[in-house]
């Protein structure tokens, strides 16, 4: 199987109408391994989450026999946020990234407020509850706040119903947006993660420039995506496994066979390592690299603006 970097080809119409940012709307691209132009690209990604929204974690869950869980968790102690750390989470619809780290800031400031409190033994009992219970219900993310950007309505909508259930509501937030065109201010977070979404956005060049454009100077990307299996033999049986059992529980347990056959096929054609590396260094950022996870069925990459 082959892989190939997902850029707009040189060739296109002459006569082609011009789209958004002065690109072409008919380069040819690829939506799996079908070749499609930019504007078909888009639309057939955005009805494929349409379509596995309501499934989305069950799927996730069953693809990945539950490991997703494991590698996000990893992502967020890799970023280890304090206290006061403004998130920007980018298609992150169901929220799995933003319950995470808010769970995370949570435990942290818990354990300041510990230290706080043990430090000050003159205290009286009262005023220790009283300056416990002020910090821990008025204060409980330390200013910390998640923003959470999808361009997929229906994915929001899970993700709110989720936090809904699961009781988060402070310090979080959802907005409709383009991971390619964000509608933030220059300079605004202190990190942004994008969790198995790059692959999925029609010009990544321009979704890690704008990642770049709205992180703070010292600010910190983090982009956990599946990537490439350098071992032979266990390459071979992940192939395997996911063309032959993936689309299949697609059609089990979401009816939907070909949006987990393009999910498959995506993976496929993302670059491997170092050349999303170097993508990310292309769009201004420094010290970056990369963690593989499972003999790089996963990898979390990197980097920093200074």
């Amino acid at each position: 199987l082959w892989r190939s970097r997902c850029r707009v080809l040189l060739s296109r119409p002459a006569a082609a109408p011009r789209a958004r940012r002065g690109l072409a709307a008919g380069p040819e691209m690829h939506f799996g391994f079908q070749t499609v132009t930019e504007e078909e690209r888009r639309e057939k990604i955005y009805q494929v989450f349409e379509n596995v929204a309501k499934k989305y974690d069950v799927m996730n869950d069953s693809m990945t026999l539950g490991i997703h869980r494991v590698w996000k968790d990893i992502l967020v102690h890799k970023m280890n946020p304090c206290p006061g750390t403004l998130l920007l989470d980018v298609a992150g619809g169901t929220g799995d990234i933003a319950f995470r780290f808010i769970n995370y800031v949570r435990s942290v400031r818990q354990r300041q407020l510990q230290r706080k409190l043990k430090h000050h033994q003159n205290l009286s009992w009262q005023e220790i509850f009283e300056s416990y219970q002020n910090d821990k219900f008025n204060n409980s993310l330390g200013d910390s706040q998640v923003v959470v950007c999808d361009i997929n309505r229906e994915m929001l909508k899970v993700g709110k119903q989720k936090a809904q259930h699961l009781g988060y509501s402070e310090g979080l937030s959802w907005v409709l947006g383009n991971a390619e065109e964000l509608p933030f201010d220059d300079d605004k977070f202190d990190v942004y993660t994008i969790a198995f979404g790059i692959r999925n956005v029609t010009r990544i060049d321009l979704a890690l420039q704008e990642a770049y454009r709205v992180l703070k100077p010292g600010g910190r990307f983090l982009c956990l995506e599946f990537s490439h299996v350098s071992n032979p033999l266990l390459s071979r049986l992940y192939d395997l496994y996911s063309f032959q059992v993936i689309p299949v529980l697609g059609e089990v347990i979401a009816g939907d066979w070909r949006s987990y056959q393009y999910l498959v096929e995506s993976i496929r054609q993302f670059p491997p390592q170092e050349e999303l590396k170097a993508m990310i260094e292309d769009a201004g950022f420094f010290k970056v690299d990369y963690e593989n996870l499972n003999f790089g069925i996963v990898a979390i990459h990197s980097g920093f603006k200074l």
